[in-house]
């Protein structure tokens, strides 16, 4: 675990709260503040949390699992993903899309996963959709980057938003489609996962590395507009 201080991205103020501040760990890094001490929730922030994210199959997983968070905290999903992963096999939709009642009852049973219902019923759903919309498309990529909204810092998590213009556009357009559990709230969070926004706050250090890291990065497009 870290021994950490605590300060605030440019103000002293004590009585602002922890979640407007940056976590200084015993390495010496600032960092946000909601990985706390948590060694596997502070390499998901430094390593995963905003990088940008084009493998289809990681995508489809991303959104998945913020489905199954609405209503739990990210790190119980976070300390269930490999069992995610060997349950729905690599969360590949061209098998997801073939799972049938059996394959739900025997879900259900799985405790290294979250057991409802509603959840492993629509992965299954949002699966077939996939293949849909990736005939669509070039690829499912393409059309996720699509939504990727205007760039905005922020220095506190008081004006990180839950939900955006963006975030809400995509979630209607998805359901519009067929998919479920794909409500603006969790869309938001999809798109900050997958490095869509960059949300670390401006005191954290890594900020910088994945605004770096998105610098770089080539948006996937379609073949036409090549």
């Amino acid at each position: 675990m870290f021994e950490r201080t605590v300060r605030v991205y440019g103000e002293t103020h004590q009585e602002r709260r922890m979640s407007d501040r940056i976590i200084s760990g015993l390495d010496g890094i600032d960092r946000c503040w909601w990985p706390g001490d948590h060694e596997d929730y502070i390499a998901y922030h430094d390593l995963e949390w905003g990088r940008p994210v084009t493998n289809e199959f990681r995508l489809f997983e991303k959104i998945c699992l913020e489905g199954f968070q609405a209503g739990l905290s990210w790190l119980t999903i976070l300390r269930k993903r490999e069992a995610f992963r060997s349950s729905f096999e690599g969360f590949n939709p061209e098998i997801v899309a073939n799972f049938k009642v059996k394959d739900v009852e025997r879900l259900l049973q799985n405790k290294g996963i979250v057991r409802h219902r509603g959840k492993i019923e629509s992965v299954i759903n949002n699966a077939q959709k996939f293949l849909e919309l990736r005939k669509e498309f070039d690829s499912f990529s393409t059309y996720i980057w699509a939504w990727e909204p205007k760039k905005i810092s922020h220095k506190s998590s008081n004006s990180i938003p839950a939900s955006t213009e963006e975030s809400t556009a995509l979630s209607k357009d998805l359901k519009k489609r067929g998919w479920s559990f794909v409500g603006p709230t969790t869309m938001y969070a999809f798109m900050q996962s997958v490095g869509m926004v960059n949300d670390h706050l401006l005191g954290c250090k890594f900020h910088t590395d994945v605004e770096e890291e998105l610098h770089s990065f080539k948006r996937p497009m379609r073949k036409e507009l090549l």
